[in-house]
């Protein structure tokens, strides 16, 4: 199948016109014309996970590998390492990042992974209802994500209702309408903010919330005839236990 077959296909699954401004989701690399052999799901692209596939295929991320402008294309630093070595073996990238939030991720976390009925959405904000402790609730949000330590801001003794935008959604805690918001990446004066104006966090990271993109993407592409295969790139991360 050409590049430009699955590109539509990906385009229908998730659009690409619904990305937010300053994202750049859509083809990172490779030829439109180009017969693909295979497609791989990952979050990010690396060299590692590069390295590993075979000539003419496809990766398809979460993360776009390109946001800022590069000035140089050298093999010795990233992400121009792995660019470089994808153009020599024929290997295309493209990224599904905020369409794919928007239209699968966030949803697929609440629902598939941490078990809660969506009660609305409001753009990346998925709201769902809770009704449990505090303590219990987050509790049961870290077993389910699989987080050894919980970084959390305990306002509400009880939460009714919460809402969840994988990834890095702190921009969004001004809007959220809720007891309870679960994000990744949250700072010191994020959390100083959301404790001083009534709202519980519970820190969910990046990497935790958003692995589950490669799986996600792997069930919708069956609906299309289409086999991918996960390649899931590694969390930076590491813990260091005391």
């Amino acid at each position: 199948m050409k590049l430009k077959q699955i590109l539509q296909t990906l385009d229908t699954i998730s659009p690409f016109n619904t990305q937010a401004e300053w994202d750049n989701s859509g083809l990172c690399v490779g030829d439109k014309e180009v017969e693909i052999e295979a497609i791989y799901l990952s979050l990010d692209a690396d060299r590692e996970v590069v390295a590993q596939m075979p000539k003419n295929t496809l990766l398809v991320v979460h993360h776009p590998p390109i946001f800022k402008g590069l000035k140089a294309l050298l093999p010795e630093s990233y992400p121009s390492d792995f660019l470089t070595l994808a153009i020599r073996k024929n290997i295309a990238i493209v990224s599904l990042h905020t369409n794919y939030d928007l239209s699968h991720l966030n949803r697929y976390v609440l629902q598939e992974v941490l078990g809660y009925k969506i009660s609305h959405e409001e753009g990346h904000l998925c709201y769902f209802e809770v009704d449990k402790p505090f303590g219990v609730f987050a509790k049961e949000v870290g077993e389910k994500l699989g987080l050894e330590n919980l970084s959390v801001v305990a306002y509400h003794d009880n939460v009714k209702t919460a809402a969840l935008c994988t990834g890095s959604g702190m921009d969004l805690a001004r809007e959220v309408t809720a007891d309870c918001f679960l994000t990744g990446d949250i700072k010191y004066h994020d959390a100083k903010e959301a404790l001083e104006n009534g709202l519980s966090l519970i820190d969910v990271k990046h990497y935790e919330s958003e692995r589950f993109f490669a799986i996600s993407l792997q069930k919708e592409l069956k609906n299309y005839g289409l086999n991918g295969i996960i390649a899931n790139s590694k969390n930076p991360f590491s813990i260091i236990k005391g």
